[in-house]
């Protein structure tokens, strides 16, 4: 693997256990694809940390529980600046 993406991977790893920001925010900052975010945290960072990749693991699975909560607040967000609007 490429120095500059072992650097980004454990960067991106380091920076969502310190925050718990989502992929889509990760991929914002670091300028990527959320697919490579994903990417990155899924298969890259279990070769190159174990002990990082369990941690991320957990909230990436956390996202993943309550991400019907966080659509649910965008639509209604979303709804709301529509109202606003007319």
């Amino acid at each position: 693997m490429n120095n500059n993406i072992s650097k980004r991977v454990l960067s991106e790893a380091d920076y969502i256990i310190k925050t718990g920001k989502t992929v889509r925010e990760i991929a914002k900052i670091y300028n990527v694809s959320k697919s490579t975010v994903h990417k990155d945290l899924h298969e890259r960072l279990l070769e190159l940390d174990k002990t990082k990749y369990k941690q991320v693991d957990k909230i990436l699975k956390y996202h993943i529980d309550i991400r019907h909560i966080r659509g649910g607040e965008s639509t209604k967000k979303k709804y709301q600046k529509m109202t606003i609007n007319l």
